[in-house]
């Protein structure tokens, strides 16, 4: 994946405005993506390599906002891009930065990382409309006592809305918006969920997540060892590079194959041959885009001997890289915790909606609502006085690379952990991480960006 339209109108400069912050505010944010990804690092164990010169990167957040895309895909269809600060380009910037730091390969080097959170509405075609997603399949709709994000990709959602609105047939998302404006959120959000829908609440500053919806998601990655493990019986590798066997489809998880496979890494994409991934019939060059290189193997996960030669392949990995609720594989007689007792060098990323355990890892979620239950729209609300949605799917990206730093980290460390990123809890960090400052609200910080060239 290498640099794309929105890369291509960046013209050099600082993108410091003239007026409407100081000089030294406007510099001290230039540097937000990198300072992001040295926070990544540091959760991580590990701190920017010695050898590697630390990139200084000029070009303001507002502005790498604008060019690389997500400005003109948030907002309201027939209204003017919106400007989010929370700086999201940035940071895809910054961890692409120590991505190259900690292994500079030349196919690495031509990735511009704000391009990639926009990769998929560029072959899409897609635009901004406001409280429908870029890509059509999820809506911010009202509730009797609150906004909820309701994404619909699969025909058989649509089948279980007669169960979760308990009502008949509904066949048009203004017949699902009408049923759902008399009910109560909190029902709406557990029936949805214990009926395995993607819904989530957009979270305001006068209604906080209460109960198990606020602790799940909480963090951007929580790592688990198996009982006994000690990192000095782990060899640290030096110059080999990993071989990484892929396990997820869609977005997140075949970006942080890709990225890992630029990088260096050997990767080999396993596919059930019932299901595939789903966008190799959805969006073939977005597939193409993402999964090129990669070898190829397709398993019957409902015979013995399929999960038996995926239980052998997954047992000479350096990394796997899961993307489905965990329960998945444990059907399969797959379960990471005594894959890592046998194989303590391997590092398994898990990837998922709402991150491991009870009740979060069996809701349902994609990029639109994690994003949404994760803070963007209540931001957008807050900013633009206007419940919509910020980029396109924009989770997926960014748990994406948060996991390919994630994953990088742990193979060089010696590996022996199951790393859990759930793509709420990506972008609750990636906002929290922002938050504003005494003095300045998100709004006034959001229209200060405007004025930036």
């Amino acid at each position: 994946m290498v640099r794309g339209a929105g890369a291509g109108r960046v013209t050099g400069g600082t993108g410091v405005p003239a007026a409407g912050a100081s000089e030294a505010r406007a510099q001290a944010e230039c540097g937000w993506g990198l300072a992001y990804a040295q926070g990544l690092l540091a959760d991580l164990g590990v701190g920017w390599p010695t050898s590697a010169a630390l990139p200084i990167n000029h070009i303001h957040p507002a502005r790498r906002w604008s060019e690389s895309g997500l400005m003109a895909l948030t907002g309201e269809a027939l209204g003017p891009p919106q400007m989010c600060p929370i700086p999201l380009a940035a940071y895809a910037d910054g961890i692409l930065a120590a991505l190259r730091a900690l292994s500079p390969t030349a196919e690495l080097a031509v990735v511009d990382g704000a391009a990639l959170l926009t990769a998929r509405a560029e072959l899409g075609g897609f635009t901004r409309r406001g409280a429908i997603s870029p890509g059509g399949a999820c809506r911010l709709l009202v509730a009797a006592d609150g906004w909820l994000a309701v994404n619909l990709p699969r025909p058989e959602d649509w089948e279980l809305l007669p169960a979760w609105l308990q009502c008949g047939c509904l066949s048009s998302w203004q017949e699902v918006a009408g049923a759902l404006a008399s009910l109560p959120l909190e029902a709406c959000l557990e029936r949805g969920r214990l009926l395995g829908l993607a819904v989530a609440p957009l979270v305001t500053a006068g209604r906080e997540p209460a109960g198990n919806d606020a602790a799940a998601g909480a963090r951007w990655l929580e790592t688990w060892y198996p009982a006994g493990f000690s990192r000095r019986a782990v060899e640290i590798r030096h110059g080999r590079a990993p071989r990484v066997v892929d396990l997820s489809s869609l977005w997140a998880g075949p970006l942080c194959s890709h990225l890992l496979q630029l990088m260096g890494a050997q990767v080999i994409k396993v596919e059930s041959g019932s299901r595939p991934d789903g966008t190799r019939q959805g969006m073939p060059r977005f597939y193409e885009l993402l999964n090129a290189g990669k070898s190829g193997v397709t398993a019957d996960f409902g015979s013995v001997p399929g999960r038996a030669r995926l239980r052998e392949l997954l047992l000479q990995a350096d990394i796997v890289i899961e993307g489905s609720r965990p329960r998945a594989l444990r059907q399969l007689g797959i379960v990471a915790e005594e894959i890592l007792a046998v194989r303590p060098q391997l590092t398994w990323v898990s990837i998922s909606g709402h991150g491991r355990g009870e009740p979060q890892e069996n809701w349902i979620a994609y990029g639109d609502d994690a994003a949404v239950a994760g803070g963007l729209s209540a931001v957008m609300l807050e900013c633009a006085g206007a419940a919509m949605f910020c980029g396109d799917a924009i989770a997926d990206p960014l748990t994406g690379l948060h996991a390919a730093l994630a994953a990088w980290c742990g193979f060089l460390g010696g590996g022996g952990g199951l790393r859990s990123l759930g793509l709420r809890g990506v972008v609750a960090h990636a906002v929290r991480w922002a938050a504003a400052p005494p003095g300045e609200s998100l709004a006034q910080r959001a229209r200060r960006w405007r004025g930036y060239p």
